[in-house]
């Protein structure tokens, strides 16, 4: 059962409440956020570690060449750029296909818990407070783990495409030759 995954944590009784109280629909948002962060975790130590040796590793490339104006020179410069925008906008799509999950598991965690109260409506009346409390309780405590989920993601996604951005836009200005001048500039400039 999911309630004995966090029984070695501390204040877990805590922990196992909240989640009973909330529903089914709480584990499912749980596992959601869960696998946001652990890839929001894999981008910012792909970002930190692994990008910085790649990018080194292009623009020694780049340097190395001795033609950086020729056609067969460019469309090296752009498989190189397009690698790089690969390797950093990796999973940036199912980050922001998680972060939209989150509202949506909250609502139906609203819509299941709204169930539970009119079926405790129904079958006991409406003598019974006690009982639709839960209900209710079902229905507002996914709405706002997912709400405060999504505004959490919110942050880290925007934050991993900032840097996506960044680090895209400074190796396409590591990868520029040396000389700014181009072929044209350089005629140019012969004929003077």
């Amino acid at each position: 059962m999911p309630h004995n995954l966090f029984s070695w944590l501390p204040g877990s009784e805590h922990l196992n409440q909240f989640m009973t109280q909330g529903g089914p629909v709480l584990w499912w948002l749980a596992a959601v956020v869960f696998i946001f962060w652990l890839l929001a975790i894999e981008r910012i130590i792909y970002f930190a570690k692994v990008f910085p040796l790649e990018q080194s590793g292009w623009v020694d490339a780049w340097a190395q060449r001795q033609d950086h104006y020729s056609w067969y020179a460019q469309s090296q410069r752009h498989a190189m750029l397009s690698e790089a925008e690969n390797r950093l906008k990796q999973n940036l799509n199912l980050l922001k296909c998680l972060l939209s999950l989150c509202p949506m598991l909250g609502l139906l965690g609203t819509v299941t818990g709204m169930i539970t109260v009119f079926d405790t409506l129904a079958t006991q009346g409406s003598a019974q407070p006690r009982l639709m409390a839960a209900g209710i309780s079902m229905a507002t405590i996914p709405t706002m783990a997912g709400m405060v989920a999504a505004l959490s993601g919110m942050l880290a996604y925007s934050r991993i495409q900032k840097w996506s951005r960044q680090s895209l836009f400074q190796l396409e200005q590591l990868l520029r030759s040396e000389r700014q001048l181009t072929p044209v500039n350089l005629r140019s400039g012969e004929s003077k």
